[in-house]
């Protein structure tokens, strides 16, 4: 878990992030935020990401987080057949997004159209985003950052 000084830490750069004009060019800031990020247990693909992306709204999101564990951890219990059906619409979704990526107009008639290069998609919103963190947790999706996720590595 987290100590008192981390989050104290945590917050001053945020309030320090928070007063440049743009929170892009605070990259001191943010290289000591995702070293401190690195010491705690959030996902660290999200950490990336957010870090990545200078995002300011993930951050202030992570440190709710790191502030209340508790309400954290009642969200954790998930029903897994829940998982396993929001899993397959991801799936799904995934498949007729590549076949409507692929079957796209304006490829010469004596092609048979192009593969599709589709990298991640958003998910079903059916589903809070508390499962698909869930599932980047137990490593079958992977988050790259603005609520866009890809199958996880086999």
């Amino acid at each position: 878990m987290t100590d008192e000084s981390l989050l104290d830490k945590l917050d001053e750069l945020l309030a320090a992030i928070r007063e440049y004009d743009d929170p892009r060019r605070a990259s001191n800031e943010w290289k000591q935020v995702f070293r401190l990020l690195q010491q705690t247990d959030l996902p660290s693909g999200r950490v990336t990401a957010v870090v990545g992306m200078r995002d300011v709204a993930g951050l202030a999101g992570f440190l709710e987080q790191l502030n209340a564990p508790e309400s954290a951890a009642e969200e954790q219990e998930f029903d897994p057949e829940d998982l396993k059906k929001a899993m397959r619409a991801f799936r799904k979704r995934l498949s007729l997004t590549v076949l409507d990526e692929e079957s796209k107009l304006g490829h010469s008639p004596l092609t048979k159209g192009k593969d599709a290069s589709v990298a991640a998609i958003e998910p079903p919103k059916e589903w809070p985003e508390a499962v698909w963190n869930e599932l980047v947790r137990q490593g079958k999706l992977r988050y790259l950052g603005h609520g866009f996720y890809e199958l996880g590595k086999p």
